[in-house]
């Protein structure tokens, strides 16, 4: 699902600043000195800079491009475009043990956890998972001291620009941050790295590739083919995946979908049956399912 300007030890741009003058046909002028050479005269709107940027005479390859479209595409994105949404946030209850909350860290990956108290719009604070590690096998660990560890919250609205949320990222050192909704529940969370990638691309990591499988053939189960699949996977890749046409106008995710058609949180092996599968649930906690057994319903 990484972390500020200049080149500190962990600016996440310390690769593009340090990159070496490109001698591929352009000598040893830099992007930057190309673009402010080429822009001279009347200020050009935003559509005629992405068309100016398509010039041959500029000489940029298509990574150049495309991190210039990114640029600009920053300033008009909202939060809202590419928040984590709520359904998919991987938090951290205050009440669960330190062996819990330790199973979560390592099973997602992820360095940065919000904290919630009774349900997920009460968001205490952040958790990382550095802060944590270093008390493993102490006292602390087996005091369920989190709230010690927590760091403060920063809430943003949905409506919020991109290019706003990287300088707040910068000015105040947060790597992420709550979204709330016009109500002031919680609608999601945001990353640095979500802002980050909407300019330089995708930035994968270990983790990342292994989460990259939703869907996986698992063999077979009484003679019929069956599938592993991620309930965060998203009803368009599953209908993708299947060709069939579960609808998504309620909900994003297959978990989602299982949840509503049950009416409930299933429990672990539960089984349910629509629209031409028979899902298994085989991994769920007490606030979401994790995985599910797909195959197709016999016809």
């Amino acid at each position: 699902m990484a972390p500020m300007w200049g080149c500190q030890p962990n600016d996440p741009f310390a690769s593009m600043n340090d990159k070496p003058p490109s001698t591929s046909g352009k000598g040893s002028t830099s992007l930057i000195a190309r673009l402010m050479r080429a822009f001279k005269g009347a200020p050009l709107s935003r559509e005629e800079i992405q068309d100016f940027i398509q010039q041959p005479e500029l000489d940029l390859d298509a990574e150049e491009k495309s991190m210039l479209y990114g640029v600009l595409e920053v300033s008009e994105t909202r939060v809202r475009d590419v928040m984590v949404p709520r359904s998919q946030m991987v938090v951290i209850d205050e009440e669960q043990s330190f062996d819990e909350i330790l199973s979560i860290i390592v099973e997602s990956g992820h360095s940065r956890f919000p904290v919630i108290g009774e349900d997920r719009d009460e968001v205490l604070g952040v958790l990382l998972a550095k802060d944590l590690l270093r008390y493993f096998g102490s006292a602390m660990a087996k005091d369920n001291a989190i709230a010690k560890l927590l760091r403060p919250v920063s809430l943003i609205p949905e409506s919020k620009r991109l290019n706003a949320l990287l300088k707040e990222f910068r000015d105040s050192h947060n790597h992420m941050a709550i979204v709330v909704d016009e109500y002031g529940g919680v609608a999601g969370l945001l990353t640095i790295e979500d802002v980050l990638e909407k300019i330089v691309g995708e930035i994968d990591d270990e983790h990342d590739r292994e989460e990259a499988v939703f869907i996986r053939a698992d063999g077979d189960n009484n003679g019929r083919p069956s599938y592993a699949v991620r309930a965060l996977t998203r009803v368009e890749d599953f209908n993708e995946y299947f060709e069939c046409d579960l609808s998504d106008e309620e909900y994003d995710t297959i978990g989602g979908l299982v949840m509503h058609e049950l009416g409930r949180l299933p429990r672990g092996g539960e089984r349910l049956e629509f629209g031409g599968f028979e899902f298994s649930v085989i991994k769920a906690d007490k606030r979401r399912i994790d995985a599910l057994q797909v195959q197709r319903r016999s016809t």
